[in-house]
């Protein structure tokens, strides 16, 4: 026997060492994974919960434990890549709880999961931390309640409290070198969630010489006995026994001595209330060097199912098929009637997916309604046509342990125009169209999904190559990408992942006539799917294959045309069966349609990076009494260019300070931008005062009929006397810090945005800087935060002024930099900065 004990969560803490017995390589992690996951499960009362641990690379999290979770359900979610828009990749990201009540909060915040899993549920992510370390998160899903609310703040109090435990009990396995590392080979830790015994057990050791029994407590409560005054005699026991029943026991029990067992004898037991309930009592002689001795024992075990043998008997009599499925959707039981309704024998279902067994229901949209009924805990109705024209309506009721399952024939005419799987309604059912044979599952059309979502919001070729090697890689097991582009009538690299430069440089500018598995299935326009070396040399002798030994040569094709290949490389031998091929195949014209989209943005990135590059100043002047510096920084999403500028423009003893913004980020934002700065120059060469050179360029860019707005701030400095006026234009204020280190918002009046009025006044305002005094004009993009007001933003820069002055002008600015960085690593506009200093010779 193994010892051990049994904690105070119902684990058993065992000395042996059961990973030497194939129990798990790291027994004190698993059941650190365990005891967390089946907590957080219980204080949220979940129906669903998973840990996800950080992968060796530490970009994607991948499945380390689940409870409640249908092992079929994780196939599409083992690895998450931790830039991706999913509700536990942002918790281990930002070290902040994700709580989604409900489907429209889901909807709304990650309208990719939504997409994924179009079912209703809540949800909650939590990151797994101790101190700065992430290691990685837990995520629960429960059914959404009537009023919409998620969690209690006790919930997520203790889901927090589940995820710091298990964040210090991975620090202190880490320390002694017992984390390991996980990838999607790792298996994950999978725990049926908790319940309550269907079937009672009771083991006991009889002697039949002597009529003394052992019976351990278990076998006391089946007899209503109280296991402390159980006397040991079997007589005890036999006055719990319906009396009808104890001759015929007595035979068996003797029949057993010689037979040497006791096969499923039955027995009622009485209640205590005029009525009794059967069990199955099971036995055996055991085997002894002394036959006396042996002869007169009989040991075994007494099975209490409840009512459970008298509903599958009643069940079996129903003319209506009932059936159970699993938690990974395999039938666990099927009654007779199932057989009739599906035409195969019961023995041809059991431990099958009705999907995978029957060809009629391989049709995706029915495992789908599984999947719904599975994700949500809600009981789901669908119609489906058995061939050649017969009806059947199926309906599934969840629970925590698996599903219970009902299916009969429909006699009423279908009615036509309705959707195949589609819930039954009132209406009436759907018709189905001809089911496709080799139809890809469900898991695998989440790829196709989630790919297809990503590469939406990927707009330059590189981040395309990202997001397919963030989402390919993992979801096939794949070590190596590289992706080529065709460029006169040649492949050109693009990216890659995995290979060796040398070992891809070989390729470069391979002309698509060339015989290779690349240009062959690029100019077929039909996948390459190369299972093994030998495969490989067969068909193209000589060929380099590197440390390789599978791949996947997808044809990328936009428009008829090709516009690149993607190569996906496996270090061990990889099948691909006729389902993943397909899933790859429809891959292929996705990434082909997204990187022909993301060239022609990249051509007019180039073109517009160019002519904003051609507008900003590349040299600032030196300027007597004045220290200037300026800083232009690219938005991070988007098109990386917009309409932000700066200019400084000397005047006789006075010099023209200026920042202006033109809304948008394209090209016709840096050419609004070029034309605006160019009428501010003229104006401020021809002498006018800042009101008029405002007003001056709010007419001309009115003149210009302007689709876009903008705004500006204007300084006229003079640095003998210290004096500045100052014109807004719909600006924000500039800031001034005092030689003393205090800082102030300077709340000068202004005028409206350029290009909204052509008789707009824009009022001046003068001051005198002390000398040591920093001027700082600025564009929104340096202030702006998500779900924060404008007022906020400029006091908290106001702050951040304040606090890195002192030092040298260039370091202040790239201190306000990257203050505004690390507030908003993923803001979409950008930055224009211009710092001056006021330091008249002494």
């Amino acid at each position: 026997m193994i010892e051990g004990s049994v904690s105070a969560n119902g684990m058993a803490s065992s000395s042996y060492p059961l990973s030497a017995a194939g129990f798990g390589e790291a027994p004190e992690r698993d059941d650190a994974l365990v005891r967390a996951v089946v907590h957080a499960v219980e204080v949220t009362g979940a129906h669903t919960g998973s840990v996800f641990l950080l992968s060796g690379d530490h970009r994607s999290l991948v499945v380390a434990a689940s409870c409640g979770t249908p092992p079929s359900l994780l196939s599409g979610w083992r690895r998450i890549p931790v830039n991706s828009r999913m509700p536990v990749a942002e918790a281990c990201r930002t070290g902040r709880m994700v709580h989604l009540a409900g489907a429209e909060e889901t909807m709304r915040r990650f309208p990719q999961l939504s997409i994924a899993l179009p079912y209703p549920f809540g949800s909650a992510s939590v990151p797994v931390r101790a101190g700065e370390r992430t290691f990685g998160a837990i995520a629960v899903v429960w059914t959404p309640r009537p009023d919409g609310t998620g969690l209690s703040r006790a919930q997520r109090g203790q889901l927090r409290s589940a995820a710091d435990r298990l964040g210090t009990a991975l620090t202190g396995l880490r320390a002694r070198g017992m984390l390991g590392e996980y990838d999607e080979r790792t298996a994950p830790v999978l725990v049926p969630l908790p319940s309550a015994p269907a079937i009672r057990v009771g083991l006991f050791d009889w002697n039949l010489d002597t009529g003394a029994l052992t019976a351990d407590d278990e076998l006391c409560a089946i007899f209503g006995i109280a296991p402390r005054a159980f006397d040991g005699r079997a007589a005890t026991l036999a006055a719990c026994i319906e009396p009808a029943d104890l001759p015929g026991f007595g035979s068996a029990a003797r029949a057993a001595v010689e037979e040497g067992h006791l096969l499923a004898h039955h027995l009622r037991i009485l209640d205590g209330r005029g009525g009794h309930r059967v069990v199955e009592l099971w036995g055996r002689v055991p085997e002894s060097p002394d036959d006396s001795e042996a002869s007169c024992h009989l040991v075994g075990a007494v099975l209490d199912s409840g009512s459970g043998m008298a509903a599958v008997a009643a069940i079996e009599r129903l003319a209506d098929g009932f059936f159970a499925l699993s938690p990974d959707g395999r039938l666990a039981y099927a009654n007779h009637s199932l057989e009739d309704l599906l035409r195969v024998r019961q023995d041809e279902l059991l431990g099958r997916r009705p999907w995978d067994i029957l060809p009629w229901l391989a049709d995706p949209v029915y495992e789908d309604r599984y999947r719904a009924a599975a994700v949500s805990q809600q009981p789901v109705s669908f119609l489906v046509r058995r061939p050649p024209d017969e009806w059947l309506v199926f309906s599934l009721h969840p629970g925590a342990q698996g599903m219970t399952g009902w299916a009969s024939r429909v006699r009423q005419p279908v009615p036509a125009g309705t959707v195949p799987g589609a819930p039954v309604t009132e209406e009436g059912p759907p018709i189905s169209s001809a089911p496709v044979p080799a139809a890809p599952r469900v898991g695998s059309l989440y790829r196709v999904l989630t790919l297809g979502s990503a590469l939406t919001e990927a707009a330059t070729a590189d981040e395309v190559f990202d997001a397919v090697a963030e989402q390919l890689l993992p979801a096939f097991g794949g070590q190596k990408l590289a992706i080529a582009v065709v460029e006169e009538q040649r492949l050109h690299l693009l990216a890659q992942r995995g290979y060796s430069k040398r070992f891809l440089a070989r390729f470069e500018g391979t002309p698509l006539h060339a015989r290779l598995p690349v240009t062959d299935a690029l100019t077929a326009g039909v996948p390459l799917f190369v299972e093994s070396r030998e495969q490989l040399r067969e068909n193209y002798p000589g060929l380099m294959v590197g440390h390789t030994n599978s791949w996947a040569f997808l044809p990328l094709i936009a428009s008829n045309q090709p516009v690149g290949a993607c190569i996906l490389g496996f270090d061990d031998i990889h099948r691909f069966p006729g389902e993943e091929r397909g899933v790859l195949t429809a891959l292929g014209g996705l990434i082909g349609q997204a990187l022909e989209r993301a060239r022609l943005y990249d051509a007019e990135f180039a073109l517009a990076r160019g002519l904003q590059d051609a507008l900003l100043p590349h040299r600032l002047p030196t300027l007597p009494g004045l220290h200037v510096t300026g800083r232009y920084l690219p938005g991070t999403r988007g098109m990386d260019i917009g309409g932000d500028w700066y200019d400084v423009i000397p005047t006789g003893d006075e010099v023209a300070l200026i920042v202006g913004d033109v809304e948008g980020h394209n090209v016709p934002a840096a050419a609004a931008m070029g034309q605006l700065r160019s009428a501010m120059r003229a104006f401020v060469a021809a002498g006018h005062r800042p009101s008029d050179v405002a007003a001056g360029t709010n007419r001309l860019h009115m003149d210009l009929d302007p689709v876009l707005l903008a705004s500006c701030c204007y300084a006229q400095f003079h640095p003998r006397s210290g004096i500045v006026r100052i014109v807004r234009a719909g600006h924000l204020p500039p800031l001034l810090r005092l030689p003393d280190g205090h800082t102030r918002i300077l709340d000068v009046p202004g005028g409206p945005l350029l290009g909204i009025d052509a008789t707009a006044r824009f009022p001046e305002s003068e001051l005198r800087l002390a000398p040591g005094s920093v001027l700082a004009l600025y564009t929104d993009g340096l202030i702006e935060r998500r779900d924060s007001d404008i007022g906020s933003d400029v006091e908290r820069l106001r702050g951040s002024l304040a606090r890195l002055g002192g030092g040298g002008l260039d370091d202040l600015a790239d201190g306000l930099l990257r203050d505004a960085c690390h507030a908003s690593p993923d803001r979409a506009d950008d930055i224009a900065l211009l710092l001056t200093e006021y330091a008249p010779p002494r």
